[in-house]
């Protein structure tokens, strides 16, 4: 987040008007939600655990056991059941 001087962005008008609601206070505006990225978009990290996730499905399916893949994958027994029994 980048802190800038407003009076060097926006045209006098609409300063005028924006001191009328907020005047000497701080605001932060936020980005669009169509410019913000969803989680995994910037790096790799969700083709990592979905290759891992199909993984552990598939050594389920050839009977590995729920314990075996918590040791192997450093998971909960909870986080297993949740990848192996989802559709």
């Amino acid at each position: 987040m980048k802190n800038s001087n407003i009076e060097e962005i926006l045209p006098k008008e609409l300063l005028f008007e924006i001191q009328k609601y907020a005047q000497g206070m701080t605001l932060y505006i936020p980005k669009t939600k169509d410019s913000r990225k969803r989680w995994g978009e910037n790096t790799q990290s969700k083709n990592i655990v979905s290759m891992r996730n199909g993984e552990i499905r598939a050594a389920f399916h050839d009977g590995s056991s729920i314990d075996w893949l918590c040791d192997k994958y450093f998971l909960s027994p909870e986080s297993i059941k949740k990848i192996v029994y989802s559709k």
